[in-house]
């Protein structure tokens, strides 16, 4: 994909303590609404991701790179994936069934469908590289569900640990790519949150599905941006743990 330098209104907070290496930081995006460790401040690029059933989404990447490991998260916006896909569908042949799909279950031109199906298809892509996947699983960040995946790059033997999310119709794609020997990423693979609209910390009461009705939230009223997160057990993705 061809990425084109973008300016953020996301912001840089410096993490201090002695689980941090000192270069660390927690960057924030009030745009995106979410919150995650880098190793420096992460350039940020815009780009174009196609969905499954073809529609061009507008999306940004968030990228650093710390010696030979590489850091990135990837947000796509499937809000923009019903006009775009209702608008493809008016150019199908007359009759053709995956343009028009069905008004209830799927959508014309199949958005509803694209939606759903997000986690699944960014989970499948990983999944057709030239690599060994070692792990893959159901998990959860603060309560807003997805898939995790561990592959080992079957030339240079790098490992990647990849997180897909799907929040408000944003899709989430976290990439954590390490050399042959090295720990897993952890600061980085560990770190993702989210934003309310008001830039706050937001987690859930109970599971949250993109698509349905969305479960109460902690109150988290009077925190900064990014603060506040609650951990739970099993957070290790190595582990296959349940999330926060």
């Amino acid at each position: 994909m061809r990425l084109t330098p973008l300016v953020s209104a996301a912001f840089v907070l410096s993490i201090s303590g002695s689980s941090f290496a000192q270069e660390w930081v927690e960057f924030a995006s009030r745009e995106d609404r979410f919150t995650c460790n880098f190793p420096s401040q992460p350039k940020i690029a815009a780009t174009t991701y196609r969905s499954e059933y073809g529609a061009a989404l507008p999306a940004r990447v968030y990228s650093a790179t710390q010696g030979q490991s590489r850091y990135s998260v990837t947000v796509i916006d499937y809000n923009q994936a019903q006009r775009i896909l209702t608008e493809k569908a008016r150019g199908c042949p007359a009759g053709a069934e995956t343009c028009k799909g069905g008004a209830g279950a799927t959508g014309e031109g199949y958005w509803k469908v694209d939606i759903r199906g997000a986690i699944v298809h960014a989970s499948w892509q990983f999944m057709q590289r030239d690599a060994k996947l070692t792990h893959y699983n159901y998990n959860f960040v603060d309560l807003v569900e997805g898939h995790q995946l561990q592959l080992t790059d079957n030339a240079e033997k790098s490992r990647t640990f990849a997180s897909i999310h799907m929040h408000e119709n944003r899709l989430y794609i976290m990439e954590g790519t390490v050399p042959a020997g090295y720990p897993e990423p952890g600061l980085f693979q560990q770190s993702l949150g989210w934003l309310d609209e008001n830039g706050i910390g937001l987690r859930y009461q109970s599971v949250y599905t993109n698509g349905y009705p969305a479960p109460p939230r902690v109150n988290r009223a009077g925190q900064g941006q990014g603060q506040g997160r609650i951990d739970a057990p099993g957070a290790n993705a190595g582990q296959g743990g349940q999330g926060r």
